[in-house]
C-alpha cells in the first residue's frame, strides 16, 4: 500500500476543517433573520487570495452562494453573506428575509400547483 499523496493528505485536512465549521444559531429583527458562521483558522487560510478584499486588509470581499458554498459551508437557500467582521475576518454574516421559508413553500406550491394543471390540459390532435 503507498503512501498518501500531499493531494491526498489536503483534501484529508480540508475536510477536518470543514467538518468544524460553526453555524451559530438564528436570530432576527424585524426584517431578517441572522446567522453568523465561524470558520477554523486553518481553513480560513486555505480559502483562495481572490475571496479578498484587494485593500490588503486580511478580510474577505462579501462571497456569492457558490463562493462560500464552494469553501465548505452548508446551509440552507436564502442565505446572503452581506457583511465581514474586520476584527474577526474568520467569522461571516449571513442574513435572509424573514419569512423566506414561507415564501419559498409558497413558490414551490405555486410551481406544482402549474404543473398540475398543464398535465390535466387535453391535447388536441391536429
Amino acid at each position: 500500500m503507498s503512501k498518501p499523496g500531499q493531494k491526498e493528505i489536503d483534501a484529508a485536512k480540508l475536510e477536518e476543517y470543514i467538518e468544524k465549521i460553526h453555524y451559530s444559531e438564528r436570530y432576527s429583527d424585524d426584517e431578517y433573520e441572522y446567522r453568523h458562521v465561524i470558520l477554523p483558522k486553518p481553513l480560513f487560510k486555505m480559502i483562495p487570495k481572490g475571496f479578498f478584499n484587494p485593500d490588503n486588509t486580511g478580510t474577505l470581499r462579501l462571497l456569492s452562494e457558490k463562493e462560500w458554498r464552494g469553501i465548505g459551508i452548508t446551509q440552507s437557500l436564502g442565505w446572503e453573506h452581506y457583511e465581514v467582521h474586520a476584527p474577526e475576518p474568520h467569522v461571516l454574516l449571513f442574513r435572509r428575509p424573514k419569512n423566506f421559508d414561507d415564501e419559498l413553500k409558497r413558490q414551490q406550491l405555486m410551481e406544482m400547483q402549474m404543473q398540475q394543471k398543464t398535465k390535466l390540459v387535453p391535447r388536441r390532435k391536429v
